[in-house]
């Protein structure tokens, strides 16, 4: 099949085995299949379309509207959704099943849904909040102890400043870091310590500007090496010249000019066609110890999936068009940032712990056989909220799927419109930036910035050695986008170990030149430069990047 995406009009492919996983997860009852369609939307435009639902860095101070109590939410105070804090939220003294309502075949779904989506509380932020100890600065994360400004993570211990983390210790300002520890600046790395300013490396060790290391050692700013001791601008150094250059990283000028640097002379290494290792018939990039993987970025631990994007955990499998699922998920569809052992959940969004059969429902968990509901704590056979029988609830679900047929509802995800976030708060903004005129044009919401911003007055010493521990009450400004922020005390303490400077800019735009420093999201048909073997990466063909396949990568390198 060859249909024309509704969004953004471009043909897109739907082979037969995407056919065949939808048959594969399409819901049963009493015997009889539930048909799911083919997608109306292209891959790009069905992920945009999820994302636009999840908010996950912008945060805001406002009232719990259960306790009256201050609390930090990702739901700005304006809005009109109901929001409690955590601890009254995941307590038994309330419950959502009191906010059921019968469905209305005179009405669409998805209005029904969203009528119920402003009655119900929804938690102030979306974490692992009884895993968490001391993490209440974090979003979109779980099982985690002593973190800060900590999003999309795992099993972290005291991280701070850091996005899409997994089991890191004192580590800060990370992207996509995975068992590291004491590292600063470490963007898609894994088993590394006490590194500063590396990239795409793993098992390295007292070492800065590393890119597509292995192994290495006491080295810095180097480029596709391994196992290499005191390597210094990809030739052999002395521990003297190491120890040195490590020195000058008590300096933010010194900082800047070497990240300069390290742009401009990696670019001159050939790269492997994809960011990934331990990978078995897979295409897209940023993947790992992953088989039959297909369209897919910022994968770990995947089997038998496709169009998946930041998909990491422990036995994730079967499923596909799914953004930020983990740790035993199977069979999920078009849904985003569920796991912790779920099962058939479709068309969902926070779905959590102990989970199956869910269609078309959001912040629910511990539960079974639940279609649109919303907030729900260990119940089974509810539809918009309302308690049924088994066999009430399997007579109803077919009669409301045939409506939703005829209403062009069935088998698409929650429309962009009906996301409790404004477009520029969402992470779709990230992957497809929109002027607040476009958005409005598509009906989407905008949030104007309504933050005061102080001028900063107080200069931040070059050197680490001359900040003085009065700094952590001072209001900083961002010099990107002047917005103000502090250091706190253990950051102050990270950096004075590590031998690092103070920032000058905020968290998120600290994050967003991360992201921006990885590749986007897109796969070009190109040659191996060195032995025109066809390849799919994503390198745009007018990169200056010398692009290699997997062999020729392997023998230029080893």
């Amino acid at each position: 099949m060859n249909p024309q995406c509704q969004k953004c009009h471009t043909p897109f492919d739907i082979p037969d085995d995407d056919l065949a996983f939808l048959e594969k997860v399409a819901p049963e009852y009493r015997g009889i299949k539930q048909p799911i369609p083919p997608p109306t939307l292209c891959p790009n435009c069905r992920q945009i379309r999820r994302q636009s639902h999840i908010n996950q860095i912008n945060l805001y101070k406002r009232k719990c509207d259960k306790t009256g109590q201050d609390m930090l939410s990702n739901v700005h105070p304006s809005s009109p959704y109901k929001v409690y804090n955590q601890e009254f939220w995941w307590s038994d003294e309330w419950d959502a099943a009191t906010y059921g309502q019968e469905f209305d075949f005179s009405r669409p779904f998805f209005e029904q849904y969203q009528e119920l989506f402003l009655k119900v509380p929804r938690p102030s932020l979306f974490t692992g909040f009884r895993y968490d100890e001391n993490c209440d600065y974090t979003n979109y994360a779980g099982k985690n102890k002593n973190c800060y400004l900590m999003f999309d993570a795992d099993y972290c211990r005291d991280t701070y400043y850091s996005y899409s983390t997994n089991h890191t210790t004192n580590c800060m300002d990370c992207y996509r870091a995975r068992d590291t520890e004491l590292c600063y600046e470490a963007i898609d790395c894994k088993n590394c310590y006490n590194c500063k300013f590396i990239t795409n490396s793993s098992q390295c060790y007292d070492s800065a500007f590393l890119d597509n290391c292995e192994g290495c050692k006491h080295s810095f700013m180097s480029f596709n090496q391994q196992h290499k001791e005191y390597f210094i601008y990809n030739r052999q150094g002395t521990k003297e010249e190491y120890e040195t250059l490590m020195a000058q990283l008590a300096s933010s000028q010194n900082v800047e000019h070497y990240k300069r640097e390290f742009a401009r002379i990696k670019t001159q290494f050939p790269k492997k066609y994809m960011h990934g290792i331990q990978n078995e018939n897979v295409s897209g990039d940023y993947i790992y110890n992953s088989k039959d993987l297909q369209e897919s970025f910022d994968c770990n631990d995947v089997r038998d999936g496709k169009y998946l994007y930041q998909v990491f955990g422990s036995d994730i499998k079967d499923s596909r068009d799914c953004d930020e699922i983990g740790d035993f998920a199977e069979l999920v569809y078009e849904s985003s940032n569920s796991g912790y052992k779920i099962q058939n959940v479709l068309f969902s969004i926070n779905i959590l712990d102990n989970n199956s059969n869910i269609l078309y429902s959001n912040h629910c968990h511990y539960s079974a056989n639940l279609f649109g509901c919303i907030g729900m704590k260990r119940k089974q056979y509810c539809i918009l909220n309302k308690q049924y029988t088994k066999e009430e609830y399997e007579e109803l679900v077919p009669k409301i799927i045939d409506w939703m047929r005829k209403t062009g509802e069935w088998g698409d995800h929650f429309p962009a419109k009906l996301s409790p976030y404004a477009y520029n708060e969402s992470m779709a903004m990230d992957y497809e930036p929109l002027t607040r005129e476009q958005a409005l044009a598509q009906g989407l919401t905008w949030r104007d910035e309504d933050k005061k911003k102080v001028p900063q007055t107080y200069v931040i010493p070059d050197l680490i050695s001359q900040v003085p521990d009065t700094i952590t009450q001072e209001i900083l400004g961002c010099v990107e986008c002047q917005s103000n922020f502090k250091i706190i005390p253990q950051e102050l303490e990270f950096y004075r170990a590590q031998g690092l400077p103070i920032p000058s800019r905020c968290f998120k735009c600290r994050n967003t030149t991360r992201r921006a420093s990885r590749n986007l999201r897109t796969l070009y048909d190109r040659i191996c430069s060195h032995c025109s073997t066809p390849i799919r990466t994503t390198y745009s063909p007018d990169r200056p990047e010398t692009i290699y396949c997997e062999k020729c990568y392997l023998e230029a390198v080893y």
